[in-house]
């Protein structure tokens, strides 16, 4: 039987942050993400962009893995202000932006997502359109 889910649409207030957790930037991971997606990629130049995205990705999914959420409907505005090095220790967060019921069951929450270093320096950001169950 799999958990009950604990955040719906109305869970979410505008202006609400939500700290999606902490990951850091594996060297050993590194290795293989450059040797199997993009060869030629000095590592000492850090985790490339589609790493970074893989990462926040990750750390979104585990997140909102228990909310009542159908869909993400959208990626977009996706920013990459640099390239974290090895062993980098990055922490997510997202914050509610909007929201808009669309009928008595679901609702749009827009968000937007940022990654920051251990300095609190912005990694990457991004917004996202989610489609929540409403209670």
């Amino acid at each position: 039987m799999s958990e009950p889910l604990h955040v719906h649409f109305e869970d979410l207030g505008v202006g609400e942050v939500v700290p999606l957790g902490a990951c850091a930037v594996d060297q050993a991971a590194l290795d293989v993400f450059i040797e199997r997606f993009l060869p030629g990629w000095d590592p000492a130049y850090g985790a490339p962009d589609a790493m970074v995205y893989a990462l926040w990705s990750r750390l979104f999914a585990d997140k909102s893995s228990g909310w009542a959420q159908s869909k993400v409907l959208a990626v977009d505005g996706l920013r990459y202000q640099r390239n974290p090095p090895a062993g980098e220790l990055m922490r997510g967060r997202m914050t509610i932006m909007g929201k808009d019921p669309v009928g008595d069951a679901k609702g749009i929450v827009i968000a937007q997502h940022d990654l920051l270093d251990e300095a609190g320096r912005l990694v990457f950001s991004c917004l996202t359109r989610s489609l929540l169950a409403r209670r």
